[in-house]
């Protein structure tokens, strides 16, 4: 009996010493990107192929891209409920609940998108003040992200000679900070997902967005605008893949690990290759026919001016509302600034 109870004993042991993830794990990935779409290329896959790597494919995926498994606008609650482990939220589609993320909506911030990019990151996870004040109160963690290079705006109107041009437009906004700026240039904003802007536009329901260049292509808008922008910003949208804090708890130590390492890693494959396919995507964009227009330099103060009423008039709406807007705008300039550096 002794040498039963030893054996057994023994292989208990053995059981206890093997790695945190030695079994399997599969998680449910949901976005409501198009197939093809570049964030999904760049960002999610490359960070589901890092995790797989790092774990030795003890984690596995199933993924549910372009609203599979619900709406844009549902994303939130789909992680949050379980529906999904995994789930990609767009903060300014339930600003309601996300209203601080628009801290690198907010137009005139940063010239590319990692920089944009990386100091959102650097907000939104560990102790930053975006971890604390934005994902924790909705029970989530965020894993990865892109905010994108600095929006341009698209019309399928004539050209653009002035950004007095924008007076009257019907623009597509995603909400948050970006309806503050349509409304500031004299635009009108009109809120809805990205996956709806093609039909909208093609029936004339808006007259052009504020997106950047390779959202255009990924949704097949460059065929129905006539004129855009370069060299503007237009303020910027945030993308983020986040996990519900209960799934995170359930999960040990050595995949939460994994998690975290290639999220870092996809934040940076994203923006890396976001930014430089920028010119390949405005060639692209100007072979469909659109005219590419830059404000004259004559206007070039005034849009600075708009563009810095619209941050402090952001942060100011949120501080008589309770929320720590001047607070969030201070830490994010900051951390542009010390990546600058």
């Amino acid at each position: 009996m002794s040498k039963h109870i030893a054996t057994a004993l023994a292989i208990a042991g053995t059981l206890i010493a093997l790695p945190a993830f030695a079994q399997e794990q599969k998680l449910r990935v949901a976005d409501s990107l198009p197939v093809g779409h570049f964030f999904a290329e760049h960002g999610t896959k490359f960070w589901m192929a890092e995790v797989e790597r790092l774990t030795k494919g003890k984690v596995k995926f199933e993924y549910y891209p372009a609203e599979q498994l619900g709406k844009a606008k549902d994303m939130l609650t789909l992680t949050q409920t379980g529906v999904a482990d995994v789930g990609y939220v767009v903060p300014s589609y339930v600003s309601e609940k996300m209203p601080l993320s628009a801290v690198a909506e907010l137009p005139g911030s940063f010239a590319t998108g990692c920089a944009g990019t990386l100091a959102y990151y650097k907000l939104a996870t560990g102790d930053g003040v975006l971890a604390k004040k934005e994902f924790a109160p909705n029970h989530v963690r965020m894993i990865f992200t892109l905010v994108l290079p600095p929006y341009q705006l698209f019309t399928n109107k004539a050209k653009l000679d002035s950004y007095k041009d924008i007076q009257g437009l019907k623009l597509r906004t995603a909400g948050g900070a970006m309806d503050a700026t349509a409304r500031a240039f004299g635009g009108v904003p009109v809120r809805m997902a990205a996956p709806e802007i093609y039909e909208s536009l093609s029936r004339g329901t808006i007259d052009g967005m504020l997106l950047p260049y390779a959202s255009v292509i990924s949704y097949d808008l460059a065929s129905l605008s006539k004129s855009a922008t370069t060299g503007e910003n237009f303020g910027s949208a945030v993308l983020t893949y986040v996990i519900s804090e209960a799934k995170w708890k359930k999960l040990s130590p050595d995949i939460q690990a994994a998690i975290a390492r290639a999220g870092e890693a996809a934040t940076k494959n994203a923006c890396e290759t976001t930014d430089r396919d920028v010119k390949t995507d405005i060639a692209k964009i100007r072979e469909k026919g659109a005219h590419m227009a830059s404000f004259p330099d004559s206007e070039r103060e005034a849009v600075k001016t708009i563009s810095a009423g619209i941050a402090q008039e952001w942060a100011q709406g949120l501080d008589k509302r309770g929320k720590p807007g001047s607070e969030v705008l201070a830490a994010y300039r900051k951390a542009l600034a010390e990546g600058a550096r």
